[in-house]
């Protein structure tokens, strides 16, 4: 019996011992293999049969214990790095045939210099590193221009991983330059909102908000990227943004279809009119702040408040007349002039109703007299439904107005026609 557990003991060593064994051969034959893919780049082959064997190696502990072995698998990703980039240098057509040979390569080198306790892999490691970064930013480069972002964003962060690594060391970096730096986390914040995980841009944008930067994207991709979140905090955002950079007006717009969507129409007042000032030319300022003015009037008319609605009133017209003035045939302000008398006729629809019950001779005159107001109302809205219709005939929203005031002033006829009109163009939309 105690032969038989002998047996099992030095068997279970001995496979063992050929385990390692075979791990170190698959690191051998692993590095062989790649080797040949770096002096001939058409090996393709080659290259797949060695990152296969490495895989296998560093499996096993044997292997991957060792600085040495990821020393070498550093050194081995970095010449494939500088090889491919030799290719796509001459030849711009070139594929790569391992697009993450230089990031790969990163890894290799910070996991020896980690678990590294003799001095010439350590040297070894750090060598590599000083030799890798200007592949990291190359890379980077190369897929930011195919507009390849993942791998833009991969490359991008690696190379200031890449830095920090380096400064740990007491070793120079291409990096250290401010100027570059900012570039290189400016690039990586870009790489990453339009890679497929946007979230991963999130710190690198920060840290450019938290310097000051006047770059406008940063401000609006932090926005999107906090505004589900934290409305408060994504507003707080542009806000920066603009103080930043006042000039200019694309933070601004996004606050305003901000608060369009948020329905707060005090805020769009003074934000609009901010927008004008910086944009006196710009037709659809006045036309959102038409509109603006146009739900604060429908407003305040619901809730029986006749003199502030008349104000509003006025202010949507005047600021849809200045488009008009500027731009006659624009069809927004025609078509929202025309809603502005239409939705104010409309209001006096529910008093007829009312009214329409009283067969006495007083509600009868004033059922006359409020359909007389409501009729000359819907008379004022008619002539610019009219314009509207000559811009775009298709409208269906225009087509069922002209439809509805005819049959008011009891022109049947032309309102049959825009009825046809409505059934051919607009039914089942």
């Amino acid at each position: 019996m105690k032969k038989f557990f002998a047996l099992l003991i030095i068997s279970a060593f001995t496979f063992g011992t050929i385990m390692a064994q075979d791990a170190e051969k698959d690191l051998k034959n692993g590095e062989r293999s790649i080797k040949k893919f770096i002096s001939d780049q058409s090996n393709v082959d080659a290259l797949a049969k060695g990152l296969e064997l490495f895989e296998s190696a560093f499996k096993s502990d044997v292997v991957a214990d060792k600085a040495k072995s990821w020393v070498i698998k550093g050194n081995l990703m970095k010449n494939v790095a500088n090889a491919e980039f030799r290719n796509v240098t001459l030849d711009s057509t070139y594929s790569l045939s391992l697009d993450d040979a230089a990031v790969q390569s990163y890894e290799a080198y910070s996991k020896a210099l980690n678990i590294a306790e003799k001095k010439n892999d350590k040297k070894s490691a750090q060598v590599g590193l000083i030799e890798l970064e200007n592949h990291l930013n190359n890379y980077a480069i190369i897929a930011y221009q195919a507009e390849d972002y993942k791998n833009a964003f991969s490359h991008f962060s690696t190379s200031i991983e890449a830095s920090k690594s380096l400064k740990g060391l007491g070793q120079k970096s291409r990096l250290d330059d401010e100027l570059i730096m900012n570039d290189q986390i400016f690039f990586a914040a870009i790489s990453g909102y339009y890679s497929e995980d946007k979230e991963k841009a999130l710190p690198y944008l920060t840290t450019m908000a938290n310097q000051g930067t006047k770059e406008v994207f940063v401000y609006d991709a932090l926005y999107n990227l906090t505004v589900a979140s934290d409305p408060e905090k994504a507003l707080a955002y542009l806000d920066t943004g603009m103080a930043a950079k006042p000039d200019d007006t694309s933070l601004l717009f996004t606050q305003i279809n901000h608060y369009l969507k948020e329905g707060k129409l005090d805020q769009l007042i003074s934000k609009l009119n901010v927008a004008i000032e910086k944009e006196p030319d710009n037709t659809s300022i006045y036309n959102t702040l038409g509109s603006v003015y146009d739900q604060l009037q429908i407003k305040e008319s619901k809730a029986g408040n006749k003199d502030k609605a008349a104000e509003y009133f006025a202010k949507a017209k005047e600021n849809y007349m200045h488009v008009l003035t500027a731009d006659p045939t624009n069809f927004d302000a025609t078509y929202s002039i025309g809603a502005l008398y239409y939705n104010d006729a409309a209001t006096n629809v529910d008093k007829l109703n009312e009214l329409s019950e009283d067969l006495s001779p007083a509600g009868m005159k004033k059922y006359d007299a409020i359909k007389a107001d409501m009729d000359a109302v819907f008379g004022q809205a008619l002539p610019y439904f009219e314009s509207a219709s000559k811009l775009n005939d298709n409208d269906c929203n225009t087509i069922i107005a002209l439809k509805e005031i005819y049959a008011r002033l009891n022109d049947l006829e032309k309102s049959n026609i825009y009825k046809g009109k409505f059934e051919t163009n607009c039914a089942g939309k």
